[in-house]
């Protein structure tokens, strides 16, 4: 479990320090059916304010895709735009796909399926990484398996993702991180650009190897095996975290002494890594940064389980760290060689934070055992986003995902019988005037926090989604032996 966080921030003029601005809320909505998502630790909003996920349609759907949570709906993926939603649509013969990442001259990497059953994972539809270019779909293939997954893609059309080929292997990343399955071939890390896929290679005499990021530079993050001997510990080779480039291939980031990625969850334009490794022993893992020269710990809080969560292009980072005995967990900024905690609301037990924009505001979550909110951080404060969007619009906000540098959130908010919706917060400040509904008065943000509804799904105390977006994106493969 990971979870939240805060931010120093310089105060706008007029701006006192307990006070913020509005946000206007809008529900991206659905294609007809209950939930709609977005990805975490991904760019899904554009600095114009282009946001892209996936939704429900009416459709039901018996074969679950091995990328998305499964809710029994066929989904699509969309892009929204000055209030116009449009449907990206699938591969021919597909009943659902995802957009994952957007750039600011609209391209869309992201999966979708091909209407063809993985014989090697029965009853899951095959799924392809593909690309939205001007309108059209771009199936960007495998390297001659099964399955390939697109992650990431830059304003010059590079994307990176990985894909199966046919060697049989027991320890099948791709495989096993999305579908739970080792019965695999070989997954390989990609850069694909004009049509043409390239094999990045792994480490050391590693057979697998998964990309997640892409600069403008052409600098690609993610980790591959390093040996493709099962640890005792484990059950899995060692993996270790990976920097490739044009010139220099793949390069080796390292480890804390471990033999685990526990998740790889940034890269920034100065070709700066974060994510978190595990310590000798696999129990462990604290998160680090690789500053492009040196691996960097970027400590714990005292407990046993720290994440690094993502990283601005400045190099500030955002993560979760748990205190002694794990029964705790706050967000953190690191930010020149310090780390801060960023506290929680009160009354809770956990927060986390998912991005920190280039104005180091940070959102995230916060909550205990029966509720959560989506929360931001500004002013050196912690702030309950349900305090600054209007009353009565039926969403309780649980989860902010992203911000872009004009302070525009997407976040998840939960209806009243717990179906999931795709938000985007729009603030009403100067850089937003005009904007009709907006509520420009502020906001006083020592009043008492909002009155949480508990979720009334599942086990835990959060919905699924949550869980199922923190271990399927850039994690590892479950740890563990395997019989």
């Amino acid at each position: 479990m990971r979870l939240m966080l805060f931010v120093v921030l310089a105060i706008p003029v007029g701006l006192a320090q307990d006070h913020h601005h509005h946000y206007q809320l809008i529900d991206i909505g659905t294609f007809g059916g209950p939930s709609s998502y977005i990805i975490v630790d991904s760019k899904v909003l554009t600095k114009p304010g282009t946001l892209v996920g996936w939704a429900d349609s009416s459709t039901p759907e018996s074969q679950q895709y091995c990328f998305s949570p499964g809710d029994g709906f066929a989904s699509h993926a969309f892009q929204w735009q000055d209030g116009m939603v449009t449907d990206l649509g699938t591969l021919p013969g597909g009943s659902s796909s995802q957009a994952l990442w957007i750039t600011s001259n609209g391209l869309i990497a992201g999966n979708s399926e091909n209407g063809e059953t993985d014989p090697l994972l029965p009853g899951f539809p095959e799924g392809r990484g593909v690309l939205w270019q001007d309108g059209q779909i771009i199936d960007l293939g495998t390297f001659g398996g099964n399955e390939s997954m697109a992650a990431a893609v830059n304003s010059r059309g590079q994307v990176v993702g990985s894909a199966l080929n046919t060697t049989a292997d027991p320890f099948s990343l791709l495989d096993l991180l999305y579908c739970g399955s080792s019965n695999g071939t070989q997954a390989r890390a990609f850069l694909w650009q004009d049509g043409k896929k390239q094999d990045l290679g792994t480490l050391g005499t590693g057979n697998d190897a998964l990309a997640f990021f892409v600069n403008e530079a052409g600098q690609v993050a993610g980790f591959a095996y390093t040996n493709s001997t099962p640890n005792p510990t484990t059950g899995l080779p060692t993996f270790h975290p990976f920097l490739w480039d044009k010139e220099k291939g793949m390069q080796d980031l390292g480890s804390f002494g471990g033999t685990a990625v526990i998740n790889l969850n940034g890269l920034n334009q100065r070709g700066q890594v974060v994510g978190s490794l595990t310590l000798p022993g696999d129990a462990t893992w604290h998160p680090f940064l690789w500053d492009g020269k040196k691996l960097i710990d970027l400590g714990t809080f005292g407990g046993d389980h720290d994440y690094g969560n993502w990283i601005n292009d400045v190099g500030e980072v955002v993560g979760q760290g748990a205190f002694p005995g794990d029964q705790e967990f706050h967000g953190f900024l690191w930010k020149k060689g310090r780390k801060t905690d960023l506290g929680l609301l009160p009354g809770d037990f956990f927060s986390d934070t998912s991005a920190i924009n280039s104005r180091s505001q940070i959102v995230g979550i916060s909550g205990n055992s029966t509720s959560a909110s989506a929360v931001l951080w500004e002013n050196g404060q912690i702030v309950d986003l349900n305090n600054l969007v209007a009353p009565g619009l039926g969403l309780m906000l649980y989860w902010a995902l992203y911000i872009n540098d004009r302070g525009e959130i997407t976040a998840f908010g939960v209806d009243s019988i717990g179906n999931n919706h795709d938000v985007l917060l729009i603030p009403c400040d100067e850089t937003h005037s005009g904007i009709e509904g907006c509520d420009y008065s502020l906001v006083d943000a020592s009043a008492p926090p909002s009155v949480r509804p508990a979720h009334g799904e599942a086990s835990g105390h959060l919905p699924p989604t949550v869980w199922w977006h923190r271990n399927n994106r850039f994690r590892s493969p479950p740890l563990g032996p395997r019989n």
